[in-house]
């Protein structure tokens, strides 16, 4: 019988195509085999992407003298995986179109938490670990998925499990889970391995409210809860004076190496800055 998250997932793509564009992309970027062209071929499939794409490599983030004016060659300066990135973000950012506001829950909110946390998380992969933050940047914005599925096929019981988020309530994992019966970590596990996201990164989503003092510092579960607890303090929460906490084993490293952390935080609005004026926000 299937689960209350997989009922939601089926339910929720009955209205909403889940952009195939993103799937074939990762099975590009596993095929050892594909090519810059196949690249171009998905890409040029969907005009908005193209234009996002070209948009943001001739932002002056990128610097460039020479304006881009091709797919291919936007696609070699920015890489394969980047390239991917953008088509998620493009993908999620349409998953908040297809909705009406609220007068209580802001998913404008919502959509520059879920940008900020997958822009501090890669950020945090490269600076202070010195590794690639591609999948972190994907850990991150993918994070809160479930929420959106949760709001667009279960709004009302979503609003209630919003309404009842207060700093010394329950949990939003227990709150989900008393009114839904489900818990967007749940849902968000289930729905990045349809979009054939690493095991890594599918269990980052499915654990990043978990306290676990064994999740280890440069993991990208770690990764993704350090960077949601910098946010916190910077106020891109889902919603307003909502904490997030961390285990001992975080929070230890977080102070062992304050300075660097300092230095990433000071930098970390023009990077969102950034994000919004590409995403009309």
């Amino acid at each position: 019988m299937p689960t209350t998250a997989a009922r939601l997932i089926k339910k929720y793509k009955r209205g909403n195509t889940l952009p195939h564009i993103v799937t074939r992309l990762a099975q590009l970027i596993n095929d050892e085999d594909s090519t810059l062209r196949d690249f171009e071929e998905i890409i040029s499939l969907d005009p908005a992407l193209v234009g996002r794409l070209l948009t943001l490599v001739n932002s002056s983030y990128y610097g460039l003298v020479h304006k881009v004016d091709s797919v291919s060659r936007a696609i070699a300066l920015l890489g394969m995986k980047n390239l991917h990135n953008i088509a998620v973000t493009d993908a999620l950012k349409g998953m908040f179109r297809s909705k009406k506001c609220n007068a209580t829950f802001s998913h404008d909110r919502l959509w520059i938490h879920c940008a900020a946390t997958g822009i501090c998380s890669k950020m945090v992969a490269e600076r202070i670990f010195s590794i690639n933050g591609d999948d972190a940047y994907l850990a991150g914005i993918l994070h809160d998925i479930g929420l959106i599925v949760e709001w667009q096929e279960a709004e009302k019981k979503f609003l209630e499990v919003y309404n009842q988020l207060q700093p010394d309530g329950p949990s939003i994992i227990e709150l989900e889970q008393e009114y839904i019966g489900t818990d967007h970590c749940e849902i968000g596990y289930l729905l990045a391995g349809e979009w054939q996201m690493s095991e890594s990164l599918c269990e980052a989503i499915r654990d990043h409210h978990s306290k676990n003092e064994s999740t280890t510092p440069e993991s990208l579960t770690g990764i993704l809860q350090m960077s949601e607890y910098i946010l916190s303090q910077l106020d891109f929460t889902l919603k307003k004076n909502i904490p997030v906490s961390l285990s001992d084993t975080l929070a230890h490293y977080i102070k062992e190496n304050l300075d660097e952390y300092q230095v990433l935080v000071e930098d970390l609005p023009e990077e969102i800055e950034r994000v919004r004026n590409l995403y009309g926000n």
